[in-house]
C-alpha cells in the first residue's frame, strides 16, 4: 500500500520529471536526492511526534502547503524565464546548473510536501507494533524503507525524463519549448498544491 502511494506521481516526482527534461539525468538524481533528504526530515518528525501535531493543525498544515506550493511558482517562472538559454547554451546550461542549488531546491519541495506528510503521519504510524518495543524506532525505521523505495522511484523518473531530453537535445528549438514546458507545469503543479486538500 505505502508502495503504491510513494510510486503515484504526485509533487516531488513531478519536480524530478520537469528536472531531468529540463536540465538532464543528472540534475533530475540531484533533485531526487534532495527530495528524499527533505522526507527525512519529516520522517524524524513524525519519530518524534511532531509530525502528529502538523498533521493535527490546519494552520501549520496550510503554511507548510503553500510554502511548498509558492516555491514551485517561483522555480517554475524561473524555468520558463530561462527556457531559452537551454536552446541556444545547451551543454553550459546543464554544466552552469550547481549541484549543491539543484539539491537545496529539491530538498525545500521534499521537505514541505504534504503527500510525505501524510505517509509519515497517518499511513506509517498503523503498522507500528506495540509490543514489538520502542514506537519511535520503529517509525523511524518505516520511514527510512519508504525514503528509499521513494529515492528508487524518483531517480528511476528522473532517469527516464532526462533520457527524454537528451533525445531531444538535438532540436534546440523544441528543447527551448520543453524548457518551458516544464515551467508551465512547476507553475501549476504548485498552484494544485495550494488549491489540494489533506487528503
Amino acid at each position: 500500500m505505502v508502495t503504491v502511494l510513494i510510486a503515484v506521481p504526485g509533487p516531488s516526482v513531478l519536480f524530478v520529471v520537469s528536472r531531468g527534461v529540463a536540465l538532464g539525468r543528472k540534475a533530475a538524481v540531484s533533485t531526487a536526492v534532495g527530495n528524499e533528504a527533505g522526507l527525512l526530515i519529516q520522517v524524524v518528525l513524525v519519530a518524534f511526534g511532531l509530525g502528529e501535531v502538523l498533521a493535527r493543525s490546519l494552520l501549520i498544515f496550510s503554511v507548510l502547503k503553500f510554502t511548498g506550493a509558492l516555491y514551485l511558482v517561483y522555480l517554475g517562472v524561473q524555468a520558463w524565464r530561462r527556457r531559452k538559454l537551454l536552446m541556444v547554451e545547451d551543454q553550459n546550461v546543464s554544466a552552469s546548473a550547481r549541484p549543491g542549488q539543484i539539491f537545496r531546491e529539491g530538498f525545500i519541495v521534499g521537505v514541505s510536501n504534504p503527500k510525505g506528510l501524510l505517509i509519515f503521519g497517518a499511513v506509517l504510524p498503523q503498522f507500528v507494533d506495540a509490543s514489538a518495543g520502542n514506537a519511535q524506532v520503529q517509525l523511524l525505521l518505516l520511514g527510512l524503507i519508504c525514503v528509499l523505495i521513494a529515492l528508487i522511484s524518483d531517480a528511476a523518473w528522473g532517469l527516464l525524463a532526462g533520457t527524454a531530453r537528451n533525445w531531444l537535445a538535438g532540436s534546440p528549438r523544441r528543447l527551448s519549448w520543453i524548457g518551458g514546458a516544464s515551467g508551465i507545469a512547476m507553475v501549476g503543479l504548485g498552484v494544485r498544491l495550494a488549491f489540494s486538500g489533506r487528503e
